[in-house]
């Protein structure tokens, strides 16, 4: 973990001026809807998705530079994702990060518009993308991964697989699939943007990327639906339980908390094999892999 803490907080603070010049650029034509904009975005992110997309890239030789339109756009989507979720008719939470959810400190409408106006300029930003090497096709490459990712074949998907598995009993695979969409396709594609846009990787080490991206996002999920169960609600920055009481199929009610925390012992080591196969200092995404599973919120 050593050599984490730094690097999070680089590429933190990078992201994040980069996400502040993007939405002041925006114009002043709708104060509201920019200062939720502005709101979601900056609610204590840990910014993730952007480091996966940096630690990434890096590894593989890519600059930072290069980088930005996809850590950007990517935690643009990420926090529209978590907009929507929070809204009445979906998970109908009321905080997020010890704050209230958008939706709460605005209203309904004023944060829908919110995460729509997120999403799109998600994908402007790459649209926009310029790169050192002229590469005029990887912009529309960049935009199919995260549409795919944020769509019906990811995000989107998964969250009405979530919704209608509500007071359902679901099967592990089910609970799998719905998890590999939900939470895992974004994750998967910081990981694969970050290699489209680094030079010259193999076939061979962009599929252990997606296998390594792949075992890292269910691991992330199996390590959030244990903190609902053994967490503590001001560390996690919602309830404690709030899975439990909304009545989700989750791995602890699944499998019982020990035997999710050996699924998550299980996944931890899937990705770990997935680097070892890489040709590149893995060090940094190794540090990100132990920080998932043993991080407290």
């Amino acid at each position: 973990m050593s050599v984490l803490p730094n690097q999070l907080k680089d590429y933190q603070r990078r992201v994040d001026s980069l996400l502040e010049k993007n939405i002041n650029n925006a114009g002043e034509h709708a104060p509201r809807l920019k200062k939720a904009m502005q709101y979601a975005l900056f609610n204590g992110g840990k910014r993730m998705r952007p480091f996966l997309v940096y630690a990434t890239g890096e590894m593989l030789g890519a600059t930072l530079d290069d980088l930005d339109c996809a850590a950007v756009a990517i935690e643009c989507m990420h926090a529209y994702s978590l907009i929507h979720d929070d809204l009445p008719a979906m998970d109908d939470d009321d905080m997020r990060r010890g704050k209230p959810t958008c939706h709460i400190a605005f209203d309904e409408a004023t944060a829908i518009l919110a995460g729509d106006a997120l999403q799109t300029m998600a994908f402007e930003i790459l649209a926009n993308a310029q790169f050192k090497i002229d590469t005029p096709k990887l912009p529309l490459q960049l935009i199919k991964l995260l549409a795919s990712a944020s769509g019906y074949r990811g995000m989107c998907g998964g969250q009405a697989m979530d919704l209608a598995a509500t007071n359902s009993a679901i099967s592990e695979q089910q609970l799998k699939h719905l998890h590999q969409l939900k939470t895992g396709a974004l994750l998967k594609a910081a990981v694969q943007m970050a290699a489209e846009i680094a030079p010259d990787v193999s076939t061979e080490s962009y599929q252990q990327l997606t296998t390594f991206s792949e075992a890292l996002g269910l691991a992330f999920q199996v390590q959030d639906d244990i903190l609902d169960v053994i967490g503590d609600s001001s560390t996690l920055g919602k309830p404690q339980g709030s899975d439990q009481a909304q009545n989700k199929s989750t791995y602890p009610s699944l499998l019982g908390l020990q035997g999710a925390k050996n699924y998550l012992s299980e996944l931890h080591q899937q990705a770990l094999h997935a680097l070892d196969a890489l040709p590149y200092n893995t060090r940094v995404l190794v540090a990100f892999n132990d920080f998932i599973v043993q991080r407290d919120h």
